[in-house]
């Protein structure tokens, strides 16, 4: 089975449920597994906020900016992918393994370390020619043993 979708969701905090419950009801309708559901509907929540806090500058025109997510379920993987239009990171790609700790005490930054811990490969890089940075993350799926899609 093969379902993808793409959303350009506007940089504002209500965005992000938007996002997670349209991946969540996917994965559920498809029989993926509850727990890998969530994991990916986790970092995808992560994801998100990231983009809406640090992926523009200043509202253009009296309008904010946007940013798009991107979810593939092939086969027996999803990726998903967040692409916003902010500064950046940096125009070579950050490995996983490159992305630092937060401290326990801190408020801000475990975003990216969460999303490597629940997915099973995590790139992050600058969009080609344009500022803006895509996180793309994948999971091997599992899947539940009585799928709602198979069965209605």
């Amino acid at each position: 089975m093969s379902i993808w979708w793409s959303l350009h969701l506007r940089r504002e905090a209500a965005s992000v449920p938007l996002a997670r419950r349209l991946l969540i009801g996917t994965m559920e309708t498809a029989g993926v597994d509850p727990e890998i559901s969530y994991d990916l509907s986790v970092a995808l929540t992560e994801a998100c906020a990231n983009a809406v806090e640090h992926g523009g500058g200043p509202a253009r025109g009296g309008r904010s900016e946007a940013y798009r997510v991107t979810a593939y379920l092939d086969g027996e993987k999803c990726r998903i992918e967040v692409a916003d239009s902010g500064p950046g990171f940096t125009s070579v790609p950050v490995l996983a393994q490159d992305i630092r700790t937060a401290r326990p005490d801190a408020e801000h930054g475990r975003g990216l370390c969460l999303i490597r811990e629940l997915a099973d490969h995590v790139h992050i890089g600058a969009k080609p020619g344009r500022g803006g940075t895509v996180v793309s993350f994948d999971k091997i799926l599992k899947w539940k043993k009585d799928p709602s899609l198979l069965t209605a």
